[in-house]
């Protein structure tokens, strides 16, 4: 009789085990979805002026959008793969001469360059969905997090690139040349002249297309998990 007790046991455990391995399983499947949905926009959006609207200064951009709602959605990782692909992208404008701005870049410092368009990025992501996953915890409306992460993506992304384009490029006679049109401002003031409009562009767009959609898609998630 004893034997037979556990014997159901073990059936019930294993197949509890079982359950929750096919969750595991299912829930990979539906996060690397999701991020290949993400990866799959963001080279669709780079070719688009909605991925790159090139200017005679910095491209207005709105491929951050994606990487928060990777970010957001599945975790800091996600947001670090996305952050890679939105750098690479924004490597490769300046590879190939289709932002001016980069590509002037590319010709005074590849390395530099290359620095300022993809760690930064990836940095972004990854930052993102940690401060996401921070403010989460503390949000009773469950809401607010979202537009906080949307946000802080087109914030950091700004904050890492401008940081660390001064840090690489701010001697240098293309800079300052710009710098002297603005009224050789300090690095500072320098930063907010010359972001100007695309910061006024990016960050709410991405506070709200970025929270929205991010609420929408984990919603839907939840309900596949359950």
């Amino acid at each position: 009789m004893n034997e037979v007790v556990v014997q159901e046991q073990k059936e019930v455990v294993e197949t509890v085990v079982q359950g929750q391995a096919a969750k595991t399983t299912k829930l990979s499947v539906v996060e690397l979805t999701t991020i290949g949905l993400m990866t799959a926009i963001l080279l669709v959006m780079s070719f688009t002026p909605l991925g790159y609207f090139h200017t005679l200064g910095l491209d207005i951009s709105l491929m951050m959008i994606p990487v928060a709602i990777g970010a957001i959605v599945i975790g800091p990782k996600a947001g670090l793969w996305l952050g890679f692909i939105f750098g690479a992208t924004s490597f490769y404008q300046a590879l190939t001469g289709a932002s001016a701005f980069s590509a002037m870049l590319m010709s005074i410092n590849p390395f530099f360059t290359f620095l300022v368009c993809i760690p930064t990025r990836m940095l972004m992501g990854w930052l993102t969905g940690m401060i996401f996953q921070g403010v989460q915890k503390l949000d009773r409306s469950r809401t607010v997090c979202y537009f906080v992460g949307g946000f802080s993506a087109a914030f950091l992304n700004t904050l890492f690139f401008m940081s660390m384009l001064l840090l690489c490029f701010w001697n240098t006679d293309y800079i300052q040349g710009i710098n002297q049109t603005l009224g050789n401002l300090n690095p500072l003031l320098f930063v907010g002249a010359f972001v100007g409009i695309n910061g006024l562009l990016e960050m709410p767009a991405s506070c709200i297309v970025g929270g929205i959609v991010s609420k929408a898609l984990c919603k839907t998630l939840h309900r596949r998990r359950t």
